[in-house]
């Protein structure tokens, strides 16, 4: 893992610090609300609608066990004994008070994290490959790149003051398990014809009230100049983006605006002024970065363990698990194993203290140390010798982290919702738990298959329902929860945006419209065919017909 140096280390201290005196000064009726309020939300401190919440950042989602094990103290010990990990990889802690955020800040950069950049009008947490360094189909290791971009863009002058928040992914494979084509910039790391690895570049992707999937801007930009060209969308953003109103201040309502040929122009005029600066990379650069990330010592084992095939055969769930919770690594011998966030009677993506600390534990014994966070609200071991595959998981069963559910229904990202956030119109997690206890038997999960449900809270998506296989959007009825329902969308390779099914439904019957879709679905498909494809070839008559017929 990168480790910060001196100056790293001095930056977070010196934040602290300030933020501490600040904090200080505010509390003691010194400093003006609506100043203190710009300068929290840039130390990630936000006022919800019970308590504050401080967003902790996790760049590119990757922790060690010591993080991790702090994260758990904070939460017993300022908290409420629990954290919610957001599908942007980072942490959020929902009941802390004002006065002990500097003093949680504090504890964090003692083990190097801070939650600096977790909001405002910055540039945010840079999310990646949860599976980086260990997937098989990878052509190179995204962190390297999301590293660069973490020290060129924190606290970055020019860009601390954004016309609106900004968002990068990077994607070292094949497959996009990051959502690259919904990011205001969106990387995916390839080799050209000639075998140099480059950089296919997206801009102009987001969710939210206008959802848009982001263009290519360029289709191969070389590795040396990554950070050059980085700098001048943001430069042109800066400049040309709106300020005069928030809900066309993004960047995608730019690119929409003046087309993408113009703006891809606007990008190379600018660059072309900086191109040659300080800011190009050059391979010692990168190197030095790369072997930040080259810290594991894999032992040569073979492809196959006889122990470990006897207890798939001898034991269902346990070969279950392996097979929805695992996945190949590129290394013979090992495996990435997630961690299941989304077990029954859980809100999705919280984890509490002792299971944290029991992570912590798992991954010392087991994967070297790390810990991965995931889009998807999950967590990753990912390097995990075949032959431990058993023992971790009867210990993951222990701290109910062990639920064979990855990609499945009930594998479903959901926002805090109304139970939480001030922005939002309607709850969220209590949906969530009435759809995964219609589907708590494991062989009626399994005979849906992949299916991805993603449920917002409001417009602001963050529960990301428009690129949901299901989507649902709370929205508010005279005071009561009512959900917008679409079909179809997708954040893989083949990104889509769904699209509504029809009249949103009532909470108390928004349970068995989506049992009926599915219902509907198994019905309709086709031998291997699955959500996505029946959905295609039938389109969304017969599930419509179906949803508003039984939910009158």
């Amino acid at each position: 893992m990168y480790a910060y140096n001196q100056i790293d280390q001095t930056l977070v201290d010196e934040r602290v610090s300030q933020f501490r005196d600040q904090t200080a000064r505010f509390l003691a009726g010194k400093l003006d609300e609506e100043i203190y309020k710009q300068l929290r939300l840039r130390n990630g401190l936000y006022v919800q609608r019970h308590a504050p919440m401080l967003r902790v950042a996790v760049p590119y989602g990757v922790l060690d066990s010591t993080q991790m094990r702090t994260l758990a103290n904070i939460s017993r010990k300022y908290d409420k004994n629990y954290a919610h990990v957001t599908t942007r990889q980072n942490f959020q802690f929902n009941w802390p008070s004002i006065e002990s955020v500097p003093d949680i800040l504090a504890d964090l950069a003692k083990v190097q994290m801070h939650a600096i950049q977790t909001s405002g009008n910055c540039i945010r947490n840079v999310t990646s490959d949860p599976l980086a360094g260990a997937a098989a189909d990878e052509v190179e290791d995204p962190r390297v790149w999301c590293e660069i971009i973490r020290q060129w863009s924190t606290l970055h002058p020019e860009f601390s003051y954004l016309p609106r928040k900004f968002k990068f992914a990077v994607s070292g494979s094949t497959e996009d398990r990051v959502a690259l084509q919904v990011h205001d910039i969106g990387l995916q790391v390839l080799r050209n014809a000639e075998g140099k690895v480059g950089f296919k570049v997206y801009v102009g992707g987001g969710m939210g009230r206008t959802p848009v999937i982001g263009k290519v801007i360029r289709e191969f930009l070389p590795r040396t100049d990554f950070l050059t060209y980085l700098d001048s969308i943001l430069r042109v953003y800066n400049l040309y983006g709106r300020r005069d109103n928030i809900y066309k201040s993004r960047i995608k309502i730019l690119v929409n605006a003046i087309g993408i040929n113009k703006f891809r122009c606007m990008v190379e005029e600018e660059w072309a002024q900086v191109r040659d600066s300080e800011l190009k990379l050059t391979n010692t650069r990168i190197n030095t970065i790369t072997d930040a990330f080259n810290f594991i010592q894999y032992q040569d084992l073979p492809a196959t363990n006889e122990c470990h095939e006897q207890k798939l055969l001898t034991n269902p769930i346990f070969a279950s698990w392996c097979q929805q919770n695992t996945r190949i690594h590129k290394k013979l011998g090992y495996r990435i194993v997630y961690i299941s966030l989304k077990n029954h009677g859980q809100a999705p993506g919280d984890v509490n203290d002792l299971q944290m600390e029991g992570i912590a534990d798992l991954a010392d014994e087991f994967s070297m140390g790390e810990i991965r966070t995931t889009y998807s609200q999950n967590m990753v071991l990912a390097h995990v010798e075949l032959v431990q595959l058993y023992s971790l998981w009867r210990k993951l069963n222990k701290l109910k982290l062990a639920t064979p559910n990855i990609d499945t229904v009930t594998d479903l990202i959901c926002c805090p919702g109304f139970d939480f956030c001030s922005l939002a119109n309607a709850t969220s997690i209590d949906v969530s738990d009435d759809i995964m206890a219609r589907f708590k038997k494991l062989d009626r999960l399994y005979d849906v298959g992949e299916l991805n449900i993603k449920i917002s809270g409001c417009m602001n998506a963050c529960g990301h329902h428009h690129v949901g296989h299901i989507g649902l959007l709370g929205v508010d009825k005279k005071g009561e929860d009512w959900y917008q329902i679409t079909l179809g969308g997708s954040a893989s390779n083949h990104t889509a945006l769904g699209k509504v099914l029809g009249p949103s439904v009532e909470k108390s019957k928004i349970g068995d419209a989506i049992e009926t879709i599915i219902e509907v679905y198994l019905e309709l498909r086709e031998i291997d065919e699955n959500f996505i494809q029946t959905l295609k070839r039938v389109g969304r008559h017969p599930f419509k017909e179906k949803v508003y017929v039984d939910s009158n």
